[in-house]
């Protein structure tokens, strides 16, 4: 008999006996409402980050602001419609001195901004949320470490 059958025979055999106790823990999870942040979504966050959560009304400019230390991390403002996150982002104005990354965490779309190295100041953005047309104008203030 040819070894690679044999030892997928065996994996089978481990995987089936296995199945009653992954579905038993499964069953035993607790069930959590909305969707899921998971550690990867908070790693790189700037040590200091002050940035308000937000919930722009359709077609409407909602102004936002942050303040960040420049730690070479991010600060991200969250914004939502009805508890679910916009399906998608569109940067209406650059910010001159960082980077603006638009994307879903969780039940909310998060606005991510991240300074140039070494920039302090104040530098400035603006996102179209879709749907709904919702404009976020956001104000930034970048202090030193």
């Amino acid at each position: 008999m040819p070894i690679a059958p044999l030892a997928s025979r065996h994996l089978a055999l481990a995987l089936a006996a296995l199945a009653p106790l992954a579905l038993a823990a499964c069953e035993k999870a607790p069930r959590v409402a909305g969707a899921r942040v998971f550690a990867a979504d908070l790693a790189g966050k700037a040590k200091s980050c002050s940035a308000e959560d937000v919930s722009p009304g359709s077609g409407s400019t909602t102004q936002a602001s942050m303040t960040l230390g420049n730690d070479g991390g991010w600060c991200g403002i969250s914004a939502s419609q009805g508890g679910r996150p916009y399906q998608a982002g569109l940067v209406q104005k650059r910010a001159q001195h960082g980077h603006v990354f638009i994307h879903t965490v969780g039940d909310a779309t998060r606005v991510d901004y991240t300074p140039d190295a070494g920039f302090t100041g104040n530098d400035s953005f603006a996102v179209r949320l879709l749907p709904g047309n919702a404009t976020l104008d956001v104000a930034v203030t970048v202090t030193p470490r």
